[in-house]
């Protein structure tokens, strides 16, 4: 894909143009990033698992009625997705206290929430990202109040499908960040990835507050074995809808 011109690169993905104008390709990169690109490295083999876990992870919400901007997996770190218009917000869904919600609050961290708590941050990082009240969020008129309902809403639906699924692998899902955007006929689709990256999850069978740890946060607080955890992820997702495949 070198010699085609990338249409954006981010800090985890190059999206490239194909010969269909509503369609692109996004691969997946191995490059780290960590508290807004400060921290960077390499995660061997990172952007073939991501991409795997997220087309499996459309896959299956795409079967329980979300809309998303996924086609198909054409390359071990590459997908085919839909041209969608990227909300400039980041919609947040913890189900666990951790990271940011525990330094602003002094909540501990595995405080289970009683209910998923959902966030909106600015996607601006020379902004630093910042956390938005409603208010604040409609004032820059990114989304209508409509939207906003919707994106909230369509969130807490994903957040109880992944939760299940999750659990079936004996993972908890703590929290973790979508992305939306509109197609060309203005439907809201999930977009971006779902994986590691943007998920905060942790080993039900393991107590131990850095041994739980199976996603990103293994590269942002230095406890190793990186990789390890992320292909721990993929394969139980991969067995577990494995298992849903050969019972329907």
């Amino acid at each position: 894909m070198s010699s085609v011109p990338k249409r954006y690169e981010g800090k985890a993905k190059i999206i490239y143009p194909t010969d269909e104008p509503d369609i692109f390709l996004a691969h997946f990169k191995d490059d780290a990033t960590a508290f807004n690109a400060l921290k960077r490295g390499q995660i061997q083999r990172k952007g073939e698992v991501n991409c795997r876990i997220s087309a499996l992870l459309f896959e299956y919400l795409e079967t329980q009625g979300i809309v998303t901007h996924y086609l198909e997996q054409t390359a071990p770190n590459q997908m085919r997705i839909r041209a969608v218009e990227i909300i400039p917000l980041e919609v947040v869904v913890r189900n666990v206290a951790a990271g940011s919600l525990c330094r602003q609050t002094g909540l501990p961290e595995g405080k289970e929430l009683p209910a998923p708590l959902v966030e909106f941050y600015l996607k601006d990082d020379d902004l630093g990202d910042p956390l938005l009240t409603r208010d604040r969020a409609l004032l820059l008129e990114l989304v209508t109040p409509e939207q906003l309902e919707q994106l909230k809403d369509r969130a807490l639906e994903i957040d109880r499908h992944l939760q299940e699924l999750f659990a079936e692998c004996g993972i908890l899902l703590v929290d973790f960040k979508l992305e939306f955007g509109f197609d060309r006929d203005r439907q809201l689709r999930l977009a971006d990835e779902i994986s590691p990256d943007t998920c905060r999850l942790w080993n039900q069978a393991e107590s131990d507050p850095q041994k739980r740890v199976m996603d990103k946060d293994r590269f942002r607080r230095d406890l190793g074995q990186i990789e390890a955890a992320y292909q721990q992820v993929l394969q139980r997702v991969e067995a577990v809808m494995t298992q849903k495949e050969m019972t329907h």
